[in-house]
């Protein structure tokens, strides 16, 4: 396995730099394969949704789709792929940020009774518990 950084991610994604795109997309179609995949963390995982939306300002039906892709093309690995999965269930089928959503799934995968926060918005839209100042 070899472990891919968000940037590689993001040159592959949007192809908006012609010598890192030819790069990643090279590494990414060529040289990755079922066997031997392409790891992304969810740390990168995330970053890669936070630059989509907040420097290429693509939708939530964009985001969701490439997420998607990710979690289903061969020649990639996504770490704890049925908890993004259901995150990705959870983000393309309501308001919250992705980020709030794959909070919320961790940790309902980790067995937590629930999750807390001072978000009113990711209490409402991810099930998460208000914590009350």
């Amino acid at each position: 396995m070899i472990g891919l950084d968000t940037n590689v991610l993001v040159r592959y994604l949007t192809q908006d730099d012609k010598a890192q795109a030819a790069a990643a997309t090279r590494l990414i179609e060529k040289t990755l394969t079922s066997e031997a995949p392409g790891f992304i963390s969810l740390v990168a995982l995330v970053e890669v949704v936070w630059v989509l939306e907040s420097c290429y300002h693509c939708t939530r039906q964009d985001i969701a789709a490439i997420i998607e892709q990710l979690l289903r093309v061969k020649q990639m690995h996504v770490q704890n792929a049925e908890v993004v999965w259901h995150t990705w269930r959870l983000f393309a089928a309501g308001k919250a940020d992705f980020a709030d959503c794959l909070i919320e799934r961790i940790g309902q995968a980790h067995e937590c009774i629930h999750t807390v926060t001072f978000d009113k918005n990711a209490a409402i839209a991810v099930g998460m518990q208000l914590l009350v100042k």
